[in-house]
């Protein structure tokens, strides 16, 4: 080997790493909100998902992309999407640990674990979660169809991942995706073409015939799938599985798989219904409730996603300019490149709080009635939707930065930072994108019992630091008084911004919390690395550096 050859200076592979025991913020988010929670599940899954093994099925499934077979070898039609056996693998991974429809039938605590792991997960490999979280939504759904959610319920909640192209029953467990959008009306459902009419009943209720197509049908090798269709009522719900209960394929085509900036690995298609059989999932003509339902959840998934992207975008800037030396000394030590780490995990964790509150109010309200996480509930999702998602892509371009080059690199996969960068804005974009969340906010404040429950919420920061109190009070008034739609990001942003402090100040230590108040509070949120002098920027970046002190390894 030639001498000029020597590697040196270069930051070694964040493999082989405990994502969950070296996520503090997580863990404290954790012990705020569901302080009797059990961790073994997590720790577990933090050690799998930081493993080398996972990362390299990571790469394999975003290198070598789905592929679409319509046609076999006789010329029949199959309409069959072929996976990488890492995709496989990973997607196995995830149902083991219960990320799609298990927490509907755990006890309390089930929905915030859930929201951990999903975090946690999606520090592997985000895009095999596509999948998962429809599964994770339509879930609740099921139960409009009594006899559907007997028949899939079971399977639908089993953690034995069954790769088989065959039909549901003769599988250990199954997913269900979802098919909403079409091509000449994108987040206006209303304005959808394709057609269901009556076509008997069976064992499974009311059956149709779906004549259409959609434009984004996410996961086309899911077992199943929820989908709008035009009824002599309106707009309905219904469920259409792969294959008929007699064993034939139902008449679902796949005209072609979409090519997309990131999230590689998941198979996104356009499909045609011809005469497709589906059965009605509750009320006829009421679709669109029951999509907003399902939404609220995907749109929750949305956001932890970006705050576990966020998160190992972070992790990876961290290892990376803890060992790459410049001018004498480690990067992580050059008083402006501190200032942007201090930033971004300020940023991060602050996703994190914000991502695992809505969780806690899902977890909440499933298990007994609760009037004031109800409406947080509501509100939350949006918010955290809207604003922890048009951080994702800014936060990623400046952990990338911190690599320099290497993280502008895909190098046939090994690129992780360059994956998470492509796979950030997509979550913006999915499940409505910016406006259709800034307009949800808006509605979900008409209810009147809103400016209570956001006053009992930021309540406990009250006090804590003169910029909180000024932002809360003309949040407050905003809501109070009300905002024209032009001005509807805006007051988003505000809610998003003056909720995550006041979850810092319950669960993050004091110069955390000060940090937030002066950056975000005391200052409008621009690029990264701008915090104000006087704040303790090695504390916050030790806070956040992915190697566990000797007290947590012990």
């Amino acid at each position: 080997m030639h001498a000029t050859h020597e590697v040196t200076n270069q930051s070694t592979p964040y493999v082989g790493v405990n994502l969950f025991r070296t996520n503090r913020p997580l863990r404290d988010a954790l012990r705020l909100h569901v302080p009797e929670l059990e961790l073994a599940r997590l720790d577990e899954l933090g050690a799998e998902a930081g493993s080398a093994a996972l990362q390299a099925h990571a790469r394999r499934a975003n290198a070598h992309l789905p592929v679409l077979h319509t046609h076999d070898r006789q010329g029949r039609r199959i309409d069959e999407v072929e996976f990488h056996p890492s995709y496989h693998a990973l997607l196995a991974s995830a149902l083991r640990h219960g990320l799609h429809g298990t927490p509907w039938s755990r006890g309390p605590g089930g929905h915030v674990e859930r929201a951990a792991a999903f975090m946690l997960f999606t520090e592997a490999e985000p895009s095999v979660l596509c999948p998962v979280s429809m599964s994770y939504a339509a879930a609740p759904a099921l139960r409009a169809n009594p006899a559907l959610h007997a028949a899939w319920g079971p399977k639908l909640a089993h953690t034995a991942y069954d790769e088989r192209f065959i039909p549901f029953d003769q599988k250990s467990a199954v997913t269900i995706g979802m098919g909403m959008t079409e091509k000449q009306g994108g987040s206006d459902v209303r304005a959808n073409t394709t057609r269901a009419t009556p076509h008997g009943k069976d064992g499974w209720g009311q059956r149709y015939a779906v004549t259409g197509h959609k434009w984004f049908f996410s996961a086309p090798m899911c077992d199943a799938f929820l989908v709008l269709a035009q009824t002599a009522s309106g707009l309905s719900c219904l469920f259409m599985p792969r294959f008929l209960p007699d064993g034939r394929l139902n008449a679902i085509a796949v005209q072609r798989l979409k090519h997309k900036l990131g999230n590689h690995a998941n198979a996104s298609a356009e499909v045609e219904f011809d005469h497709a059989t589906a059965w009605l999932v509750g009320e006829e003509g009421r679709g669109i409730p029951q999509i907003l339902a399902m939404g609220a959840l995907t749109r929750l998934d949305c956001a932890l996603g970006t705050a576990g992207l966020m998160r190992h975008a972070l992790s990876l800037a961290l290892h990376h300019t803890a060992q790459r030396h410049a001018f004498g000394k480690p990067l992580i030590a050059q008083p402006l490149m501190q200032n942007v780490l201090a930033d971004l995990a300020l940023e991060s964790e602050a996703a994190t709080a914000l991502a695992l509150r809505v969780a806690v109010a899902v977890d909440r309200t499933d298990h007994a009635p609760d009037e004031h996480e109800a409406v947080m509930r509501r509100l939350l999702t949006p918010v955290a939707k809207f604003w922890i998602c048009k951080r994702g892509s800014h936060f990623a371009q400046e952990a990338m930065e911190c690599l320099g080059g290497n993280g502008y690199v895909e190098a046939a996969g090994e690129g992780v930072m360059a994956r998470i960068y492509r796979e950030m804005p997509v979550n913006s974009i999915w499940e409505g994108a910016g406006n259709i969340m800034a307009i949800d906010l808006l509605r979900a404040l008409r209810g009147a019992d809103v400016l209570p429950a956001l006053e009992r919420e930021l309540a406990p920061a009250r006090g804590a630091h003169a910029a909180f109190d000024r932002a809360a009070g003309l949040v407050l008034h905003s809501v109070e008084q009300g905002v024209h739609e032009a001005q509807a990001r805006i007051l988003a942003r505000d809610l998003a911004l003056v909720l995550q402090a006041a979850l810092l100040q319950r669960q993050a230590p004091a110069f955390v919390f000060d940090a937030f108040c002066a950056s975000r509070l005391a200052a409008t949120p621009d690029v990264f690395g701008l915090l104000p002098a006087g704040l303790d920027l090695e504390a916050l970046v030790e806070r956040a550096l992915p190697e566990p002190t000797p007290q947590e390894t012990s």
